[in-house]
């Protein structure tokens, strides 16, 4: 009898690990598909920032210079890619989408141009973009690391090393970024 029952108990806590061990997994995949969706989008913001900067050389070539180095430094961003990794990237984009801006202020005759604002409204549609896949990937991890934390999942999910990710930061330069139209 005794028997039975430690295998029903030992039945019950595979089980039940089994089933965390699947929780666990699906909660990771979520925060690695948020991550490659965001790599996504600002691969595309990177893409039209190139765009906008060959609209200006012919109006700054020293600040083309300055923002087509910033660009040659931009690195792709996937799924395995960090919190800090994309949030250094979106500095870089602000930064140069800052000196794009300025460009554009010196010249309204750019700034009036169609081609800039069928581009600007493109790099704005991919921000929009870029901040929902943020909120999903913040939300993912949040929803990951409260699980990892509660007993007794936090004991399958040490024995399976998934540890707790960080979250994306709003950058201080964003929140300064003046309005691009």
């Amino acid at each position: 009898m005794a028997l039975i029952i430690v295998g029903v108990v030992l039945v019950i806590i595979i089980l039940w690990f089994i089933s965390a061990q699947r929780k666990l997994v699906a909660m990771d995949e979520n925060i690695n598909n948020a991550m490659g969706q965001i790599g996504v989008q600002l691969s595309s913001r990177w893409d039209a920032l190139t765009a906008l900067l060959d609209l200006t050389k012919g109006y700054a070539d020293h600040e083309y210079k300055t923002i087509s180095d910033t660009i040659k430094m931009r690195t792709s961003i996937n799924s395995n890619s960090s919190a800090a990794e994309v949030n250094k990237q979106e500095n870089m984009l602000t930064e140069a989408m800052g000196k794009i801006m300025a460009v554009a202020e010196s010249y309204p005759e750019l700034k009036a141009n169609e081609n800039y604002i069928k581009t600007m409204d493109s790099v704005n549609e991919y921000e929009k973009m870029v901040r929902q896949s943020r909120l999903i990937y913040n939300d993912s991890v949040t929803k990951l690391n409260r699980t990892i934390r509660m007993f007794p999942t936090s004991i399958a999910a040490g024995m399976l090393h998934i540890t707790s990710r960080d979250y994306l930061e709003a950058s201080e330069q964003k929140a300064d970024m003046p309005d691009m139209k």
